[in-house]
């Protein structure tokens, strides 16, 4: 590769890492101006029960200091809470589990794709006692907070640079020099995409598959999460073509397993029938 080839190529990729980050922050900032939006909206509404709840407090209070409030009172004032406790008790136990989940453990933000029951879901929106979430094919999804405490909580958002693999199968008998160089072309494309992957990727035989087939498992690290998950798979589609062109070009055909067949018995021979 020249001089001039070479500045090219790396300018194209100058070009592209920029027009990543450019799109990539205009993502987070919406996120986060989304997070704060439903954050401040949670943090009002808590705010406004919490006033309630020193506004009775006060008043019980003004009522001590002042000698209106007897003995008989707060007998009546007990037996009220006790009532209002036994309906209202798993609604505010329901309550005080969300308000830690959304506030304490805080497993996400607006934005995030997530993956709850081995779904994949986006956060959408976020309330004290819900979460709304958006399929890939774009249903929203509501989840109670108390439940969503309950569950393991994978976040692609929060995950380091993540790591993929293919499979696939030749026949074996293919012969070692070709298998070499499956191997060596496949570790080239990766190694030459610096800006999608991370070098030295492992390529190993998984398994032999009905004793004619040797699965082969390529195992790489992409150079970002799988928060975008469109662009995950557009690298990894891409991979994949290269691997068809390399599987064409070096000549690996697919090949039946041999297969017995024993004729035990024909019908009769109709020479009206026979072909001339």
């Amino acid at each position: 590769m020249s001089f001039f080839e070479e500045a090219s190529e790396t300018s194209r990729i100058d070009k592209s890492s920029l027009k990543n980050w450019v799109v990539n922050a205009f993502r987070e900032r919406r996120a986060l101006a989304l997070t704060l939006n439903d954050t401040k909206t949670a943090v009002n509404k808590l705010h406004q029960m919490i006033n309630v709840i020193v506004g009775i407090v006060i008043v019980v209070i003004s009522l001590v200091i002042l000698g209106i409030a007897k003995s008989k009172f707060f007998v009546l004032l007990g037996s009220q809470f006790l009532v209002v406790s036994f309906i209202f008790g798993n609604t505010a136990k329901t309550l005080f589990e969300s308000i830690i989940f959304l506030f304490v453990i805080h497993p996400f933000d607006v934005g995030d794709r997530c993956e709850i029951d081995g779904v994949q879901l986006i956060v959408e929106e976020m309330n004290i006692l819900t979460t709304f979430f958006l399929r890939a094919d774009n249903q929203k999804v509501l989840y109670p907070n108390s439940v969503l405490a309950t569950k393991s909580i994978g976040n692609y958002y929060r995950s380091p640079d993540m790591g993929d693999s293919v499979e696939f199968h030749i026949h074996i008998s293919t012969p070692a020099e070709k298998v070499a160089l499956i191997k060596q072309r496949i570790t080239s494309y990766i190694e030459g995409k610096k800006e999608h992957w991370y070098s030295d990727p492992t390529i190993i035989f998984r398994e032999v598959v009905d004793l004619n087939k040797l699965m082969v498992a390529v195992w790489m690290r992409h150079r970002m999460n799988h928060q975008d998950m469109a662009e995950k798979n557009k690298r990894r589609a891409l991979l994949i073509e290269e691997m068809v062109k390399i599987f064409s070009e070096i000549d690996i055909q697919y090949r039946l397993f041999p297969i017995n067949i024993n004729i035990r018995a024909m019908p009769p021979l109709d020479k009206k029938y026979c072909p001339p």
